[in-house]
């Protein structure tokens, strides 16, 4: 597995298809929710809102149903429909607390950084009892612009006290990925939904298997071996 271009000093989560298995959740509560409500739905809709936050969301909507469509209520449903899955559903991706345990040992800081309202977080991380192992939370609301523009990333690089350059972030979405590398980030995309473009593939330092591979980052036995 290719390294990184220099030593990480913070590292920077995704949360959703990244830390939480939930993009398919998202998907299947999106498909629900559209056919009770007549609605057709495929790949272009559901592929096309990850990794962004609500208001691009409504707007490609409003693109595919047309501009009267009420995309809040439609949220309201979709939503409703995701919250019952996560009731029984709600996991999180292989590798997440050998990664976090991992960092503990390096002493590295490392955020969240996600298009998801700062609840969502904290009711997501919380029931899976790893809200307390991040040091800050960037959500909707705490940038002007979000993915993929630079500002997520860029507002967790200011919180967490270290240049974007030095930061790694993990995505597992296109836009999540052009949001860390426009921000200057070591990017690496951990696919979940989707699988790497030749555009995401540029922009990536790595592409990883999992986030148990990028434990691999953080081994300084195998980090010094690629280094000679």
């Amino acid at each position: 597995m290719s390294m990184l271009p220099r030593p990480p000093k913070a590292v920077v989560f995704d949360m959703d298809g990244l830390l939480l298995d939930t993009e398919i959740l998202y998907r299947q509560s999106i498909i629900s929710a559209a056919e009770d409500a007549g609605l057709p739905i495929g790949p272009s809709i559901y592929e096309g809102m990850l990794g962004r936050p609500w208001v691009s969301i409504a707007e490609l909507l409003r693109e595919h149903y047309g501009q009267d469509f009420d995309a809040d209520l439609f949220r309201a449903a979709w939503l409703a429909h995701f919250d019952r899955l996560t009731e029984t559903e709600l996991r999180l991706k292989p590798g997440v607390l050998a990664l976090l345990d991992l960092l503990d040992d390096h002493g590295l800081p490392r955020a969240v950084c996600t298009s998801s309202a700062h609840f969502q977080v904290k009711h997501h991380l919380g029931e899976l009892g790893i809200l307390d192992r991040f040091h800050h939370i960037v959500a909707h609301g705490d940038y002007p612009r979000g993915k993929p523009a630079p500002d997520p990333y860029l507002a967790a690089a200011d919180r967490l006290g270290i240049a974007p350059s030095d930061c790694l972030a993990l995505e597992d979405s296109f836009n999540g990925i052009r949001s860390a590398a426009s921000a200057g980030m070591m990017a690496v995309m951990v696919p979940d939904m989707l699988a790497p473009t030749d555009e995401i593939r540029a922009l990536c330092a790595v592409i990883a298997e999992s986030l148990d591979h990028c434990c691999v980052f953080f081994d300084r036995k195998v980090a010094d071996v690629a280094a000679q």
